[in-house]
């Protein structure tokens, strides 16, 4: 195993171990009105009534704020005028996205953000590249694949992915979204989502506490929460803002947020925990700690189990080879070595 490769199982042993100590903490949790938005939507989008804006293509309907129309080049949005300074906090997104194109003929899809900057049109889903601060996508278009394909290219099992995919990205406004790539040399890490055409509801979750981010879907209609990623060390300051974006190419579908709820976390912590707490420095720029390991399973290629057994499998065999074959030239030379001496 190289060094690289120690290094990336150390992490993630260390990862899974925060993982179980953060599961200890207790926490309770109060829902934040003021960063909320729910029916009947009043005032949303007029100014001094609400504090919701909205920007583009979005409109209010009587049962969602609808981000783009199922028409092509659309982009829309709805961002909150209030900066958020809670430490710990929770965000539940239920959303609908939904149209008569068929499977891979469909797009773009939709982003939950909490960035410095707000109301800002862009190519990322329709937000600015180069943001600054996290931005969770539900991305239901493939250009990778597509791009591929043109080449006559294919991905290999291991990097394939199922669309629609939910991915999260950190932006310290220098780091910018590769459409192109659907994101994959920045993203934190994500997971498949079957989330278009669904007759029930769909939902993201989006929680950040203790410098740890973690994202879950409930798409089944089980009112079950699914893993898609759990990430330890992100460090996002306060006081940025949250929003939701839409976008629609050459291809197009309903992007519709229903309810934006956010809950601020009381997180009980020992008195050791608050006296670190107190002590570190404020941030003021967006960051995750060890970066470059996280990013290192995507990026590297490695070898598949079937690889990897089939590698063992050959040197074993190998070695069973070399030493029959050893213990064969042995008896050879052992008895020419016993005529020598008749």
């Amino acid at each position: 195993m190289s060094f690289k490769s120690w290094w990336t199982f150390a992490f993630l042993i260390f990862a899974t171990c925060r993982c179980f100590a953060d599961d200890d903490h207790e926490m309770e949790e109060f829902l934040k009105r003021e960063y909320s938005l729910s029916k009947p939507y009043q005032g949303v989008g007029s100014l001094g009534s609400s504090h919701w804006e909205l920007m583009g293509d979005a409109m209010i309907t009587t049962d969602q704020v609808r981000l783009t129309p199922d028409k092509q080049s659309r982009q829309g949005a709805v961002w909150s005028r209030l900066p958020c300074h809670l430490t710990d906090w929770e965000m539940q997104v239920h959303f609908k996205i939904h149209g008569k194109g068929k499977k891979n003929l469909n797009g773009d899809g939709l982003a939950i953000w909490y960035t410095k900057e707000r109301v800002q049109k862009g190519p990322v889903f329709g937000n600015m590249d180069n943001f600054t601060g996290l931005g969770v996508f539900v991305d239901t278009y493939p250009n990778e694949e597509k791009h591929l394909e043109a080449q006559k290219k294919r991905y290999t099992p291991r990097t394939q992915r199922i669309f629609p995919f939910v991915l999260a990205m950190v932006g310290n406004g220098s780091i910018s979204y590769d459409h192109e790539r659907d994101g994959r040399p920045t993203e934190l890490g994500g997971c498949n989502a079957m989330v278009r055409n669904l007759k029930h509801d769909s939902f993201l979750f989006i929680r950040y506490v203790r410098r740890r981010l973690t994202v879950m879907i409930d798409i089944d209609g089980q009112h079950e929460w699914r893993d898609c990623l759990d990430i330890p060390g992100v460090r996002l300051p306060k006081g940025y803002y949250f929003g939701a974006t839409a976008v629609t190419g050459d291809l197009s579908d309903n992007h519709d947020i229903i309810s934006l709820k956010l809950y601020q976390l009381t997180v009980l912590r020992s008195p050791k925990e608050d006296e670190e707490m107190n002590d570190e420095e404020e941030i003021t720029i967006p960051s995750v700690d060890n970066i470059e390991l996280l990013r290192l399973g995507p990026s590297e290629e490695g070898m598949s189990g079937i690889a990897i057994f089939f590698t063992v499998l050959f040197s074993l065999l190998g070695c069973i080879f070399l030493i029959v074959i050893g213990l064969v030239v042995y008896g050879h030379w052992n008895e020419s070595r016993r005529k020598r001496f008749y």
